[in-house]
């Protein structure tokens, strides 16, 4: 057997995230910015590249494999890649192909999506409120995303919400997108604002809402009771004992989850970055296009999961962005 993907800190990579765009339809203030200079589409990798680079990985014991952007979906015949990667889902090899979306083209996809194996989706939503929703996002309209939601759940898709908790924008909308979710039957989970990218006039010290702070409120008015159930990612998620749902939290900033990673992210041109939060990368895209041997792709992996840090720097405890990175979370794929 091929030896698995194994880090400095004895942590298997079973997780694989890849970005197979770097364009979006929106342009989210924490994300990216209004007037985003996009890539060349000659330095994206082929929809026949990333089949390649996501199989190979799948070889080496990935077993989850999420499709991020920009907006994946509004990459030109991405359903080709999609149903590519249901054999591997056939085979056994891989046990869920999952996407994060805008939700802003899922009234199109959902039925084809659910076709190629898609059984869950992760839809960015951090606002009910129509006029706020167009401030955060810029460009998008919310009755657009309330329509993707109706058609991924019609279509048989587990939809989950995540918001990112931002202060002075959400905060009074905690039990609102809590009862949404409920009535929906939708799961949410919450994520801590990160800093990321060229934030311009936007201060994510400013923005940035503590999850214990969320939890807390939360804990006024039900009970919470922690649950052991992991996704595969970073999300700790606890039950509300009065609803039934469960609220997932991902704390980068409050609580670092570092200690149980098992993921890397593939950029859409190749880099693969093994921590979200750190600066370093490798590039895969040369050893991809210079030979159709993947065992110099693979070397090319394991060269570059050898490197993979304990952990990223994200740090507000100071009153200040510390570990700040400088690319915008479009580039990395969420």
């Amino acid at each position: 057997m091929t030896a698995p993907l194994i880090d400095p800190f004895q942590r298997a990579i079973r997780y694989l995230r890849v970005s197979v765009t770097d364009r979006c339809d929106f342009r989210c203030v924490y994300c990216m910015s209004e007037n985003m200079t996009f890539l060349p589409k000659k330095d994206l990798l082929t929809l026949e590249e990333l089949d390649r680079l996501c199989s190979t990985f799948i070889g080496l014991g990935v077993e989850k494999l999420r499709i991020t952007g920009g907006e994946p979906l509004v990459r030109r015949d991405i359903m080709t890649f999609f149903n590519a990667m249901g054999r591997h889902l056939d085979s056994g090899a891989l046990k869920e192909l999952t996407l994060t979306t805008n939700g802003s083209q899922l009234s199109r996809f959902a039925k084809d999506l659910y076709a190629a194996g898609v059984r869950r989706v992760n839809v960015s939503l951090d606002t009910l409120d129509e006029a706020k929703f167009a401030e955060v996002t810029r460009w998008g309209r919310l009755p657009q995303v309330m329509k993707g939601l109706d058609a991924a759940q019609e279509a048989g898709l587990r939809v989950k919400l995540n918001a990112v908790a931002l202060k002075g924008f959400n905060e009074n909308e905690l039990f609102d997108l809590q009862a949404f979710c409920a009535d929906r039957d939708m799961d949410l989970t919450f994520i801590e604002v990160m800093p990321m990218g060229d934030i311009g006039n936007e201060d994510r010290l400013d923005q940035y809402w503590s999850l214990k702070d969320l939890r807390a409120r939360l804990e006024e008015r039900f009970t919470v009771t922690d649950l052991a159930e992991r996704s595969g990612g970073p999300a700790r998620y606890v039950r509300l004992e009065e609803t039934g749902q469960k609220i997932g939290f991902i704390t980068p900033l409050s609580h670092n989850f570092c200690e149980s990673c098992n993921r890397v992210r593939i950029t859409c041109t190749g880099e693969i970055y093994t921590c979200l939060g750190q600066e370093g990368h490798s590039d895969l895209r040369a050893p991809l296009r210079a030979s159709p041997d993947d065992a110099v792709l693979e070397d090319a992996i394991r060269k570059a999961i050898a490197l993979k840090p304990k952990g990223h720097d994200f740090d507000y405890s100071r009153q200040s962005v510390d570990g700040q990175v400088s690319r915008h979370m479009s580039h990395t794929g969420g």
